[in-house]
């Protein structure tokens, strides 16, 4: 179970909170409620859509996938909040402007791991498909067949050190979740529970995705919330939901709980016993047939994934840079959609 000892820090996300706003007026309280009520109603619709329909979809690199498609959803939900607060920036302290930059690196990190596995199983693609052109073919063929499918398998079951820093990087973050005391400022009690909201479920889904690559439940975290906000019970549901089937998928002995990888291994387990044994060549294509539906099928998704993640990687960046530049040159400041603008630039290098 997770521990929150320390006194949170917020988490801040991407895009703007930072901008010096002209002054309008402050939101009466009804506005601030209602505000708060929105996005929080907003998060819970989110996290509803997340839980798969049946046991038999969880863990999907599909779902993950739309996991990453809705954290970048709720995180610029959270910038629109921002710009609906006008919060000045006299109101923000130094000390969560050095945690935004901090708690940003993180994500970053995060998501270079993901995208560091993501690679690594694409080159096991390669295996694959020299496995798939051998099989039709003779004794020689077959066993040159049998030689790609063990590198595969031993090249799946070399180890990311960059997945043991992420579930570092995790329970980091789950130690300074606790909400912070904001004082004399009603505009800024919404913001960090709004802005709580977002961290819970970015650092769920992380951990999911985490435990899915790892192929291990061991670091996989629960995290417990007030059941205060409009969104805790269904995030409850849906966390109990993924943490108890993927810890039943492993407690039952599967190597992998994602669909797309276990659906290859089946694949390559039933050809490597058929080509110990005596069978015949139309099964044997069957087999070999499936074996390239179920590799090209996990290599699509793999690289969609793959766009999502940098997708979310680009966001945090974005974030940064704005700040960034504001902390440079106040009088620079860009507008509030540059964050928007930088996420649909070039590829990014890393």
């Amino acid at each position: 179970m997770s521990r929150a000892q320390e006194p949170h820090r917020p988490f801040l996300t991407f895009g703007n909170p930072f901008r010096l706003r002209s002054p309008k007026g402050s939101p009466q309280p009804k506005k601030l409620v209602s505000l708060l009520d929105n996005f929080e109603e907003k998060l819970a619709v989110t996290i509803r859509k997340l839980k798969p329909e049946s046991k038999e979809d969880v863990l999907q690199l599909s779902w993950i996938r739309l996991a990453m498609i809705s954290l970048c959803n709720i995180h610029s939900d959270v910038i629109n909040l921002m710009n609906d607060l006008e919060i000045p920036v006299s109101n923000w302290d130094d000390k969560w402007i050095e945690v935004y930059l901090d708690n940003s690196v993180k994500l970053l990190d995060i998501c270079n791991a993901f995208t560091s596995e993501i690679s690594h199983l694409k080159q096991g693609h390669l295996f694959l498909k020299g496995a798939s052109h051998n099989l039709d073919g003779d004794s020689g063929k077959k066993l040159r067949a049998c030689s790609y499918l063990d590198s595969w398998r031993l090249h799946l079951s070399k180890k990311n050190p960059r997945l043991d820093k992420c579930f570092t990087i995790l329970d980091n973050l789950v130690e300074i979740l606790d909400l912070p005391k904001v004082k004399n400022s009603a505009k800024g009690k919404v913001l960090i529970r709004a802005l709580y909201g977002v961290k819970v479920l970015t650092i769920s889904v992380c951990s999911i995705a985490a435990a899915a690559f790892s192929s291990s439940s061991k670091k996989l975290l629960d995290i417990q919330v007030s059941g205060t906000y409009l969104w805790a019970e269904a995030f409850t549901d849906l966390q109990s939901f993924l943490n108890m089937e993927i810890r039943r998928s492993f407690s039952a002995g599967k190597s992998t709980v994602v669909n797309e990888l276990e659906a290859v291994d089946s694949n390559v387990t039933k050809i490597c016993l058929s080509l110990k044994g005596d069978t015949n060549s139309i099964t044997l294509q069957a087999l070999a047939s499936d074996l390239s539906k179920s590799s090209e099928n996990l290599s699509q998704e793999l690289r969609l994934l793959s766009e999502e993640i940098d997708k979310f990687f680009r966001v945090v960046l974005a974030g940064r840079d704005t700040l960034l530049s504001y902390l440079k040159d106040e009088d620079a400041f860009p507008m509030k959609d540059t964050a928007t603008n930088k996420i649909k630039g070039s590829p990014i290098v890393r």
